[in-house]
C-alpha cells in the first residue's frame, strides 16, 4: 500500500477561521449547493440551523410536529424553508434528527428510508440501541456535548456548538464518504467531531453524565430527608453545585435512563461500591489516609477535566485504501481506541475508482502510533 504520509506538523486548526490549503474541515463554505435538513426543531436543532446558516453556505430546510414552532423557526431565522411536512423536503446532503431519545429510532428509519442520498445522523446522548435498531447506511450517529439549562428554538444560540465535542459513531461497515461528509459538517459548525464506538460512547455517557444526574437526584432526596421538620436552612455553594442537574427535564432524563438502562445500572453498582469504600475509611481513625483519598480525588478531577482543554501541532497521514465499505470506518474507530482523534479528514477516490486516497490529521504526539495502527487495518484488509 502506498504510503504519503507527511511528517510535517502544523499549528491546530479553528473551525471558524483556516487558511487557505488547509485541510478542509472548516467547512461547505466552497460548497454553495449543500442542503441541511433537520427533523426537529427545539434547542439543538435550532442551534443546528442557526450554525450552519451563519457559518456555512447551507440551505437549511427544517420540520417540527408543532407548526407553532416551524413558524417561529422562520421567524428566528434557524431556516430558509420551514416545511409543512417531511415529504416536502428532498434533495438534501445532511439530515440532523433532533427529536427526544425515545422517538428517535423511528424518526432516524423513515430519515433513511427517504433520504437515501444523504448521511442521516441525530442528536441523541444514547447510541448502541439507536445505532443497532438502524443499522445500516446511510445512518452515522451522532452526539454533540452541548446544551443549555433552558429548551426550545427560542434560546437556540449559533455559538452553541463552539469548541463542543461532537460524538460520532460509525458503524465499522459505514461508507467512508458518508462519515467524512458528516465529519465536514460538525467542523463546519465549530464543534469538534470525535469518533467512537456506539457502545464505548455508552458506557463514557453513563459515567460521565447520566450517573452523576442520578446520584444527584438522590443527594436532593437525602438531604430533604436530613432536614425533616427543621426550617429550610441556608443552602451551601457545595450542595448547589453537586445537585445542578437534578430534576432535569423528567421526560427527557427518564428516556435516556431508559434507552441506556444497562451502562446506568453498571454505573451504579461501581458508585455504590465506592461509596462502600469511602464509608469504611471515614470511619476508621485514620487522618493521613482520608487526606490522601482527598487529595487523589482533586488530581484525577483536574486530570478528567484537562483532557481535550489544550490544542497543539497536527500531523497529516495519507493512505491509499481500496473502495469498500467500511474501510474508512474502520480506521477511524481503531484510532478512536487506542485514545486518537482525527481533527479532520478527506477522501479522495482514484479515476479508476477501485481505490481511493484517504488523507487524516491527528495529534502530531500520536502520529507514529495513528500511522502503524491505520497500516495494521489495510494490511488485515
Amino acid at each position: 500500500m502506498a504510503d504519503e504520509s507527511s511528517t510535517g506538523a502544523r499549528a491546530s486548526p479553528s473551525a471558524s477561521s483556516r487558511p487557505e490549503g488547509e485541510p478542509p474541515g472548516e467547512s461547505f463554505r466552497s460548497e454553495p449547493s449543500f442542503r441541511l435538513a433537520l427533523v426537529g426543531l427545539g434547542l439543538i436543532g435550532g442551534s443546528v440551523g442557526l450554525a450552519a446558516r451563519e457559518r456555512t453556505s447551507a440551505r437549511v430546510v427544517g420540520w417540527d410536529p408543532d407548526p407553532g414552532v416551524r413558524e417561529k423557526a422562520l421567524e428566528r431565522g434557524v431556516v430558509d424553508v420551514a416545511a409543512p411536512s417531511l415529504d416536502a423536503i428532498e434533495g438534501v446532503d445532511v439530515v440532523v434528527v433532533a427529536a427526544p431519545v425515545g422517538e428517535l429510532s423511528s424518526l432516524v428509519g423513515d430519515a433513511c428510508e427517504r433520504f437515501p442520498g444523504a448521511v442521516v445522523t441525530d442528536v441523541g446522548s444514547t447510541k448502541a440501541a439507536l445505532v443497532a435498531a438502524n443499522s445500516r447506511d446511510p445512518y452515522i450517529g451522532g452526539h454533540p456535548l452541548a446544551g443549555a439549562e433552558v429548551a426550545g428554538v427560542e434560546n437556540a444560540r449559533a455559538d452553541l456548538f463552539a469548541n463542543a465535542t461532537w460524538y460520532l459513531t460509525p458503524r465499522a461497515d459505514s461508507e467512508g464518504i458518508l462519515l467524512e461528509r458528516l465529519h465536514r459538517f460538525v467542523v463546519g459548525l465549530g464543534a469538534v467531531p470525535t469518533i467512537i464506538d456506539a457502545g464505548d460512547h455508552d458506557r463514557l455517557m453513563a459515567a460521565f453524565s447520566h450517573v452523576p444526574h442520578v446520584v444527584a437526584n438522590a443527594m436532593v432526596a437525602q438531604a430533604t430527608k436530613a432536614l425533616g421538620d427543621e426550617a429550610i436552612p441556608v443552602v451551601g455553594p457545595s450542595f448547589r453545585d453537586a445537585t445542578r442537574v437534578a430534576g432535569a427535564n423528567p421526560p427527557l432524563w427518564a428516556g435516556i435512563y431508559d434507552a441506556n438502562r444497562d451502562a446506568v445500572l453498571d454505573g451504579l453498582d461501581a458508585t455504590i461500591t465506592l461509596l462502600t469504600e469511602a464509608r469504611e475509611l471515614l470511619a476508621r481513625d485514620d487522618t493521613a489516609a482520608i487526606e490522601a483519598w482527598q487529595q487523589q480525588a482533586q488530581q484525577q478531577r483536574r486530570a478528567l477535566l484537562d483532557i481535550g482543554m489544550t490544542g497543539g501541532q497536527l500531523a497529516e497521514i495519507r493512505r491509499v485504501v481500496p473502495n469498500r465499505p467500511g474501510v474508512v470506518a474502520d480506521l477511524a474507530l481503531k484510532l478512536s481506541r487506542a485514545g486518537i482523534n482525527i481533527h479532520d479528514m478527506t477522501l479522495s477516490p482514484q479515476p479508476d475508482f477501485r481505490s481511493g486516497e484517504v488523507a487524516l490529521w491527528v495529534a502530531e504526539e500520536h502520529h507514529e502510533r495513528a500511522r502503524s495502527l491505520i497500516d495494521e487495518v489495510l494490511t488485515e484488509s
